[in-house]
């Protein structure tokens, strides 16, 4: 693998950009899944290097901001049972969900743990039998696997007292769901290159060919999203849709083959619904009755938790690239990432977080000069 410093470097930046200057004639409106490309984007000033016909928008890549916030009610409610240890990464915890969040259950004892990887929590199941320990498992088809290898563990030793509650969803479904709108405006995307180091890139082919949309695989550092940038001006100009790899030095055409037996093993195919977006048809993944033991939902009959989203906030706009987080009445006043309204503003990958944290003191100066 070359060096990272290659993929910031500034003068590759800048020669990227003028290509991209040179190539584009016409408007044309991006759009990057993933929210870890957002941020590089927020983080570098990637779009003010561009120049003003090319429009990026923001998709709905962000595994915190897509759980459903029933599911954040369900971890609560497990969490504030006197017998239930509810793991779950840090970032969940600030997640706001119907009433409260993680963060708040934790405050009045509820035994909430943090968590780096989903094998933590069976330490914990092994080390306290007593306890019923279940695990707050999300993601897209990035992190799917390993949640998938805890429970085949778990079955394989025969703990009684772990289970998830998961939450997996997949991309190109939303994908889909995004192109059938009749509203779209995306002309092209910058798929994720973590999930596409799973599985690969051929579902997108159908994508490609359905919609004649061309797709560019894309990496995290600057000059990876400004290559991919380039590679999709250039099929836009030119009048092609067809896949193409630029972060071939992770990702291949078949992707990640063993991980992808686990996932097949655990989990099977289901609808699945999105936060602020609804449900997607086939976009998610549930135990398969083989591993019911470990799901949570069934274990606790949590199916009947519903939820709806803070009428004010705009996420779901947001995650489906149609506003930007600046659009929001709320963003960086009655919403911040102390006191969010929506998973955006709070999450690592979320959209609101990145301008947030990036061009809040640009929106700040914008309104003072208004």
């Amino acid at each position: 693998m070359k060096y990272i410093d290659e993929y910031r470097d500034g003068a590759i930046a800048r020669a990227l950009a003028s290509d991209i200057t040179s190539l584009a004639t016409r408007h044309w409106v991006l759009m990057e899944i993933c929210g870890g490309q957002t941020h590089t984007i927020m983080r570098y000033g990637l779009d003010e290097l561009l120049p003003a016909s090319i429009e990026l928008v923001h998709g709905p890549g962000c595994p915190v901001c897509v759980t459903p916030i029933e599911t954040i009610d369900k971890a609560i409610a497990l969490a504030m049972l006197p017998d239930v240890t509810l793991v779950s990464y840090g970032d969940m915890l600030r997640v706001p969900g119907s009433h409260s969040d993680l963060f708040r259950a934790k405050a009045r004892g509820a035994d909430v743990r943090i968590a780096y990887a989903p094998t933590e929590a069976l330490k914990i199941a092994r080390a306290h039998p007593e306890r019923k320990v279940v695990f707050l498992a999300i993601g897209f088809e990035t992190t799917a696997p390993a949640n998938a290898m805890t429970v085949w563990q778990a079955r394989r030793e025969g703990l009684t007292n772990f289970s998830m509650l998961a939450s997996h969803v997949l991309v190109p479904p939303a994908m889909r769901a995004l192109l059938s709108s009749p509203d779209n405006r995306i002309q092209g995307f910058i798929a994720p290159g973590h999930v596409c180091t799973v599985v690969g890139y051929r579902e997108y082919e159908e994508l490609a060919r359905e919609f004649f949309i061309p797709i560019v695989v894309g990496g995290f550092e600057p000059v990876d999203l400004l290559e991919a940038i380039l590679m999709l001006v250039r099929q836009l100009e030119e009048g092609t849709a067809i896949v193409q790899n630029q972060y071939a030095r992770s990702v291949s055409y078949q992707g990640n083959l063993p991980a992808q037996q686990i996932l097949r093993e655990v989990f099977e195919v289901a609808d699945q619904k999105w936060r602020g977006i609804g449900e997607i048809p086939q976009s998610g993944m549930r135990f398969r009755r083989e591993y019911a033991a470990y799901d949570a939902n069934h274990l606790f009959a949590l199916d009947l938790i519903a939820a709806d989203e803070p009428a004010e906030c705009i996420s779901a706009m947001i995650l489906q690239g149609r506003r930007k987080p600046t659009e929001c009445a709320a963003f960086g006043t009655r919403c911040t990432p102390e006191n969010p309204l929506g998973a955006p503003m709070v999450s690592s990958e979320g959209a609101c977080a990145a301008y947030y944290t990036y061009r809040r003191h640009a929106v700040a100066t914008a309104q003072e000069t208004r």
